[in-house]
C-alpha cells in the first residue's frame, strides 16, 4: 500500500484502476487523477469510503490510469471499462439494477417522432425486457449522467421522452433537431451516429466524421451548413463540462444536488376579459407540476398586464407556507421586472428577478435582468435554458387556464 501511495499521477481528468497484479479490483473516474487517488490514502478512509473500498485499497498493489481531455470523457470511459471488465468492487458496491444507462430506441413510430430514435436514460431494473438499438452504461450516478447529456445535447440535438410535450420550446433553444423534412431527418440520423460513437469513447472518429461532412458542404458551397458543422467540431474539441466538475464526479457517502428553484409567472386575457395568471415551478430544470398554481385576477377589469402581475405575485407571496424560489421569471420587459421588484422590496424579500422579452412572433429574443458579471454561477448557460423553459411552460399553462375559463363562462 505504501508503494502505490507514492505513484505520481497527473492533475488531469481521467479514469484510475486499482489492481491486484493484473486483476482489476475497482475502476473510478476523477476530475483530477492526482487528488482523487491521493484521497484513498487519507486517515479518514473508512469514514469517507466505507469498509468495502477500504478492503479493496488494502488488497491492491498497483494503480493504472488513463487521462482524458475532459471530465465528460472520463465519465464515458469509466462506464465503458466497468462494462468490459466487471470489477468485483464496482459491482459489489452497487446493485446492477440501480445503475443508469443511456438507451437509444429503435427508429420505430412507437418509440420516436416521425419514425426516428430517441435518447433516454433508464435504470437497469427497467430495461431487462425492452429492446433498444443501443445501450450504454452502467453509469453509477443518475445526476452526473443527466448533466452529461445536458452538455452533449446542444452539440448533437436529440429527441428524448419529454419531446412530445416540449418540442416547440426545445426547438427554440436548439435542443431538438428539425425533423419536418428529409434533410432534417438525415441530419438527425447523423447526430445519432456521432452520439453513439461518443458514448463508445470514439471521439477521434466523431471528429473525423464531422471534418469530412464539413468539407463536403464547403465543396458544394453550402457555407451555412459547413459553419454549423465547424461549430460542432469546436464544441467537441472544447467540451464545457464545468457543471460536471462542480457536481464532482467522485462519489461520496451521501451526495445531494443543491436545488435551484425557479418560479415563472404569466398573464393571459382576451381584450381584458377572463384575466388569469399562473405560476409554474422548476427545480433543477424539472417541471414540478403538482406545485403549479392558477390565479383568477380579481382587481383588474381591463387589459392591465402589470396590474394583474402585481396581484398574482402578491397573492403568491402571501402563502408563507410555500417555499421561496431562487429566481423569479416574468414575461415582458422592464415594467414587469419593476412590478415584481417593488413587491419584494416592500416585503423585505431578496430574490433575483429576470424577464423574458419576446419578438413580434412571440418568440424569446432576450433575457432582461441577468447579472452583468460574465460567469456568474447562478446564471450559467444551463440556467438561461431553464429560464426560457420556465417562461414557455408558464405561458402554456396560463393560456390553457384562460381558454378553459373562457369556455366555461361562454357556456
Amino acid at each position: 500500500m505504501k508503494k502505490i501511495n507514492k505513484i505520481k499521477l497527473p492533475d488531469k481528468p481521467g479514469v484510475y484502476l486499482f489492481k491486484k497484479n493484473t486483476k482489476i479490483l475497482y475502476i473510478g473516474k476523477a476530475t483530477s487523477l492526482r487528488n482523487r487517488v491521493k484521497s484513498y490514502f487519507g486517515k479518514d478512509l473508512i469514514e469517507t469510503r466505507g469498509p468495502l473500498l477500504v478492503d479493496m485499497v488494502f488488497k491492491a498493489n498497483r494503480i493504472d490510469y488513463q487521462a482524458t481531455d475532459s471530465v465528460l470523457e472520463a465519465l464515458v470511459l469509466e462506464a465503458n471499462l466497468i462494462k468490459k471488465y466487471q470489477p468485483y468492487y464496482n459491482t459489489k458496491e452497487k446493485d446492477d439494477k440501480s445503475f443508469n444507462y443511456v438507451c437509444i430506441t429503435k427508429p420505430h413510430l412507437r418509440h420516436g417522432v416521425n419514425g426516428v430514435p430517441k435518447v433516454i436514460i433508464m435504470r437497469g431494473k427497467n430495461i431487462k425486457h425492452q429492446v433498444f438499438d443501443k445501450k450504454y452504461g452502467p453509469y453509477t450516478s443518475g445526476i452526473q449522467l443527466k448533466e452529461a447529456l445536458k452538455i452533449i445535447r446542444p452539440i448533437f440535438p436529440f429527441l428524448d421522452d419529454k419531446t412530445k410535450n416540449y418540442y416547440v420550446f426545445y426547438k427554440q433553444v436548439d435542443l431538438v433537431p428539425d425533423i419536418s423534412n428529409k434533410e432534417g431527418i438525415y441530419q438527425y440520423k447523423n447526430n445519432i451516429k456521432n452520439l453513439k460513437l461518443f458514448f463508445e469513447g470514439k471521439k477521434k472518429k466523431v471528429l473525423k466524421n464531422l471534418e469530412k461532412e464539413m468539407n463536403i458542404f464547403a465543396k458544394k458551397h453550402e457555407f451555412e451548413n459547413a459553419g454549423k458543422v465547424k461549430k460542432q467540431i469546436f464544441a467537441i474539441k472544447h467540451i464545457n463540462d464545468i457543471a460536471l466538475m462542480k457536481n464532482s464526479l467522485e462519489p461520496r457517502i451521501s451526495h445531494l444536488e443543491p436545488v435551484f428553484r425557479i418560479e415563472a409567472y404569466d398573464i393571459a386575457h382576451l381584450g381584458g376579459k377572463n384575466m388569469v395568471g399562473a405560476m409554474v415551478v422548476l427545480e433543477n430544470g424539472e417541471a414540478i407540476k403538482n406545485e403549479y398554481k392558477k390565479f383568477k385576477v380579481r382587481t383588474q377589469n381591463n387589459a392591465n398586464d402589470t396590474g394583474s402581475l402585481k396581484e398574482v405575485i402578491e397573492r403568491r407571496l402571501a402563502h408563507l407556507e410555500w417555499k421561496y424560489p431562487n429566481l423569479i421569471v416574468v414575461d415582458g420587459g422592464i415594467a414587469q421586472i419593476n412590478v415584481a421588484k417593488n413587491i419584494l422590496k416592500k416585503m423585505n424579500i431578496e430574490i433575483p428577478i429576470v424577464s423574458v422579452v419576446k419578438n413580434e412572433q412571440h418568440k424569446p429574443k432576450a433575457i432582461m435582468g441577468l447579472p452583468a458579471q460574465a460567469g456568474d454561477e447562478k446564471f450559467s448557460l444551463k440556467h438561461k435554458t431553464e429560464i426560457l423553459f420556465a417562461n414557455s411552460e408558464a405561458h402554456r399553462f396560463t393560456i390553457a387556464y384562460h381558454k378553459n375559463l373562457r369556455q366555461r363562462n361562454f357556456l
